[in-house]
């Protein structure tokens, strides 16, 4: 029974921590795609880490599953900028507890590197 539980919660625990839903997209018009894409790369570091599951595990300021952003920021540098964008994509475990942050493989590199501007501009001077 015990088993079962403990099964139960990590199911629950992986499923709150994946994309959210999105409406689908008509691929049978390119223009669509096009635009579709175009306003997806349009967006900035926040907006996009809005439209994932980001907030389900981490904040701003407050530590949640994950660290704060403000930790992040606090912890790393621009010159880290390439390593945290893979994290995004890649996830990752082991830095900041044994709860694995899990990929994002639907994130381009380039969304990643805003994601990670967003979060270093919120380092304390």
């Amino acid at each position: 029974m015990r088993k079962l539980f403990l099964t139960g919660i990590t199911g629950l625990f992986l499923l709150s921590c994946s994309q959210k839903e999105n409406v689908p997209v008509d691929t049978t018009s390119s223009e669509k795609m096009e635009v579709s894409e175009s306003a997806k790369s349009s967006l900035t570091g926040d907006e996009i880490i809005e439209s994932l599951d980001c907030s389900g595990c981490h904040a701003v300021n407050e530590r949640m599953i994950g660290p704060s952003y403000q930790e992040i920021a606090d912890k790393y540098s621009e010159k880290d900028t390439e390593l945290l964008a893979s994290k995004i994509i890649e996830g990752g475990s082991g830095v900041w507890g044994g709860v694995p942050m899990s990929p994002h493989p639907q994130v381009s590199k380039e969304e990643a590197k805003k994601m990670v501007e967003y979060i270093l501009a919120l380092k304390k001077k």
